[in-house]
């Protein structure tokens, strides 16, 4: 397999990625076959995949712009992927001139092209860092340069808890963020969940175990277990809703049937 130019020497080109297979269900062109591969597997159980993934996309827009119609001009965007086209700083930045955002990933393709992306972009940056360890990127020098922690902040963390399994305490993960954030501040968050797909969940246990055998498990967690997320934030209306039903800007009725697979909420920090 020939490696495209922008693929970072470090990474493995023949092993699948999380962020690539988004890309690739979004539409991108920074992935690679395996990726593709995967994707298809996966979508031979749940078709509907890249529907539920352009939901997410835009619900990330509608609560950006929330945050920034609410005061908010710090974004920081856990899990970003690799950029693609109304990414968090173009919306935050066009709603709220000199929006200060910072992109949080581990996939080594991600930011790069983040860094690609953000060049000569004073007020964004990019950590190379994983949700697991908050600290780490709590104190990375982007943060530290972007982000005043003593003002409310957006915290995104939009499809990537369903990849953090239980034994790696994602619910102690948030809280630690959570703690670091000034009252005032958004939680903005999506979530996979059987709940809301237009199939068996046999069906779709088959999707989940195309990322198991890529060894990025998904996670699907019941709306319950998802609201955990939002302990000590008081949810915004209209609450943790299919993705579709957060303040739509067209009829939800005329969305895709999997447009309204798993579940989003802003809450805000007391």
């Amino acid at each position: 397999m020939e490696r495209p130019a922008w693929a970072p020497r470090s990474i493995d080109i023949s092993v699948p990625s999380v962020s690539r297979i988004y890309d690739y269900y979004l539409g991108g062109s920074h992935n690679f076959e395996v990726d593709r591969e995967a994707a298809r597997k996966a979508m031979t159980h749940l078709p509907g995949l890249p529907k539920i993934m352009q939901a997410n996309r835009a619900f990330m827009r509608r609560a950006v712009r929330h945050a920034a119609d609410s005061g908010i001009d710090q974004f920081l965007d856990i899990g970003s992927g690799i950029p693609t086209f109304g990414n968090v700083h173009e919306v935050a930045q066009a709603a709220h001139p000199g929006a200060r955002v910072v992109y949080v990933d581990h996939d080594p393709v991600a930011v790069a092209h983040s860094n690609a992306v953000l060049a000569g972009n004073e007020d964004a940056d990019v950590v190379a860092a994983d949700l697991r360890k908050p600290q780490e990127i709590l104190s990375s020098p982007q943060v530290e340069r972007l982000i005043d922690l003593n003002r409310p902040v957006a915290l995104l963390l939009v499809a990537i808890l369903h990849f953090v399994e239980d034994a790696d305490d994602p619910y102690g993960a948030v809280t630690q963020l959570r703690d670091a954030l000034a009252p005032g501040s958004l939680l903005v968050l999506t979530h996979a969940s059987y709940e809301g797909i237009p199939l068996p969940a046999e069906r779709a246990e088959g999707a989940v175990d195309v990322y198991k055998d890529i060894r990025n498990p998904l996670i699907m967690r019941s709306r319950d277990e998802i609201a955990r997320f939002f302990e000590g934030y008081d949810m915004v209306e209209p609450g943790l809703v299919p993705m579709p039903h957060w303040r739509p800007e067209s009829a939800p009725e005329d969305e895709d049937p999997y447009a309204f697979s798993g579940f989003a909420g802003v809450g805000i920090a007391a």
